[in-house]
């Protein structure tokens, strides 16, 4: 199964096996522009992090894939996916331990937050992505809800064929701040309009889903979607564009009643980070036949959990709703009804779960597995994949603009949202200048009156507020230095960001309580743009080519100006207002003050 969506990277590897390397040579591990006296000369970096190794061109490629990113292991080229040090690479060979190793790229990514230079064309993710087009199976499109509607593939019908049946994914819903009472049916409206102006057409509105990957929030209704409609009818693919959060999903499932139960302790966890492109081909675990029994214990576990209350919640479960309540705005219980590890109690079903996969009158064994009490060296047996359907975890097609390549690790950081986004609101009269940054500039050069801008972005990324006539001399002293923060690195980073191209916009107000439109960077946020009724707006905006500004109308949410506290004293800037958390479990009334959240009704 993997052979097919391999073969553009051994076309890579036979390649570079004719090359011819220099003995004794060192391999840099880090991004361009990060100069090696840098990093030799750095106090701070431990010796044992340095990230040197040598290629072996000598050495043939294995068949085992990074179970990080998918992609096969060697030691030909570190600018191909799957690589390892030869000294790494051939020691794990010996003791037969490469099958459960990762390449250097997601080790320095999962314990360094560092990325590392992969070459990967377009070309080589969607022929890893066409394989589906023959296929009996099911689409997941994923999309990320912070950059409608770029985040969605254009021609995803041609790339996995007409005929398969596709279920959309709204993610990061909990990063964004409501603006009104029935804000979430009106962002799943707007999604189901923008996949069908690109030929995804969806003829049922439930196969439409807002979730969050990370806090969970939504996965358990997908989940029992997917059970009780495509059932157990063939594979399943998650497709979408990078960064919209499909390595995330992809583990979340992995621990959830969508996968195999003893498969959860087998099989390693996809690699996530903010930098796109982490998965470079491959991963799947085996789903979980639904079969009646199965559902009817699922149902019934699902119905309990929605009568907790505090006192029947554990202090860890407890202790997650409230950090995630604080990170995002919309939080999620994930629990599994089948379990294998014998140290868990609560919920644990007393018999063999997979046996049901092969006939549901088959010996109930009320049996635990004892092979699990060292998971590390826990393996599938043949008979629980022999007739196995597969989840299958994509590459991320890279969007045509986006921001994010333009920027380097530590800016990406910056720039990606981690935590719920709370608005922020600033006074403009004609004339003024917001900065996103260094990213993105706005000029209000002409109106009647005032209007009102809403960042809708990283809290992380600075805005500052000038006039017309200093906005050219503040971006030239402070672009790449602390006041715009983003690129940074001063003027020689400046020289290697591209120049910003102006482009003008004509607006006309619709109300001070509802916003025109979204001036939408990708990858990078919005910013909402809100006038009296009938206000003639005279915009110019400035940002990179490669940022992909353009206006999204109508805005994703216009009443986002609403979310503003009150003008804070001789500034054009409103103090923030950050709605509450609303978790998707019974917690008691009780309960949910002390935890700061509100209960979903």
């Amino acid at each position: 199964m993997h052979i097919k969506g391999l073969e553009m990277q051994l076309k890579h590897l036979k390649g570079s096996s004719m090359s011819e390397v220099e003995e004794n040579s060192l391999i840099e591990f880090h991004d361009e522009g990060f100069s090696l006296d840098r990093l030799t000369q750095s106090k701070k970096v431990k010796k044992q992090q340095k990230i040197y190794g040598t290629p072996d061109v000598e050495v043939a490629v294995s068949d085992s894939c990074c179970s990080g990113c998918g992609a096969l292991m060697h030691c030909t080229d570190p600018e191909i996916p799957g690589y390892l040090p030869s000294e790494k690479f051939k020691v794990l060979v010996e003791e037969d331990k490469l099958k459960k190793a990762i390449c250097q790229r997601c080790f320095l990514i999962n314990h360094h937050q560092k990325a590392l230079n992969v070459t990967l064309s377009k070309e080589e993710y969607r022929a890893i992505v066409k394989r589906i087009k023959s296929e009996k199976a099911l689409v997941l499109l994923i999309v990320d809800l912070l950059d409608l509607p770029d985040s969605i593939i254009p021609d995803l019908p041609e790339l996995v064929g007409k005929n398969k049946h596709i279920v959309i994914l709204g993610n990061k819903i909990d990063l964004l701040p409501g603006d009104a009472e029935n804000y979430l049916q009106r962002i799943r409206r707007q999604l189901a309009a923008y996949c069908a102006s690109m030929g995804i057409s969806i003829s049922d509105t439930k196969d439409i889903h807002l979730i969050s990957a990370k806090t969970g929030y939504g996965i358990e209704n997908l989940i029992s979607r997917l059970q009780s409609t495509w059932k157990y009818n063939g594979d399943v693919y998650l497709v979408g564009t990078a960064n919209a959060g499909k390595s995330t999903l992809f583990n979340t499932l992995l621990e959830s009643d969508y996968c195999k139960s003893r498969a959860s302790d087998v099989i390693h966890k996809a690699t996530i980070s903010p930098w796109p492109g982490t998965t470079l081909n491959l991963l799947k675990f085996p789903i979980i036949n639904p079969t009646p029994y199965r559902m009817f214990r699922r149902a019934e576990r699902l119905k309990q959990a929605s009568l907790l209350t505090e006192e029947d919640m554990n202090p860890q479960e407890l202790m997650r709703i409230k950090q995630f309540s604080k990170q995002g705005y919309l939080v999620g219980h994930i629990g599994r009804t089948f379990r294998t590890n014998q140290s868990l109690k609560k919920d644990l079903v007393e018999f063999d779960p997979d046996s049901l996969s092969f006939g549901e009158d088959a010996e109930e064994g009320v049996k635990r597995n004892q092979s699990l009490d060292s998971p590390a060296d826990a393996e599938l047996t043949y008979n629980e994949i022999k007739d196995a359907h597969w989840f299958y975890d994509t590459p991320g097609i890279m969007k045509e603009h986006d921001v994010l390549s333009l920027l380097n690790e530590q800016e990406v950081k910056l720039v990606v949202p981690t935590h719920a986004i709370t608005p922020r609101t600033y006074l403009m009269n004609p004339g003024m200048v917001l900065f996103l940054g260094a990213l993105a500039r706005i000029d209000y050069l002409e109106g009647k009156s005032s209007c009102w801008l809403t960042v809708v972005a990283s809290s992380r990324i600075p805005i500052h507020i000038t006039h017309l006539d200093k906005a050219d001399a503040i971006y030239q002293k402070h672009a790449g230095n602390i006041l715009l923060a983003v690129p940074s690195g001063g003027e020689e980073r400046m020289k290697t960001f591209p120049p910003l191209i102006a482009q003008d916009f004509e607006l006309k107000g619709q109300g001070c309580n509802t916003a025109i439109t979204d001036i939408k960077i990708s990858s990078a946020g919005w910013v909402a743009v809100t006038a009296a009724e009938g206000n003639q707006l005279f915009l110019r905006t400035h940002a990179p080519e490669a940022a992909g500004l353009c206006l999204r109308t109508p805005p994703l949410l216009p009443h986002i100006v609403n979310r503003k506290g009150q003008r804070i004293n001789k500034s054009p800037a409103y103090k923030t207002k950050k709605p509450q958390a609303l978790v998707d479990i019974g917690l008691s009334v009780k309960a949910a003050e002390r935890l700061n959240v509100r209960r979903k009704k």
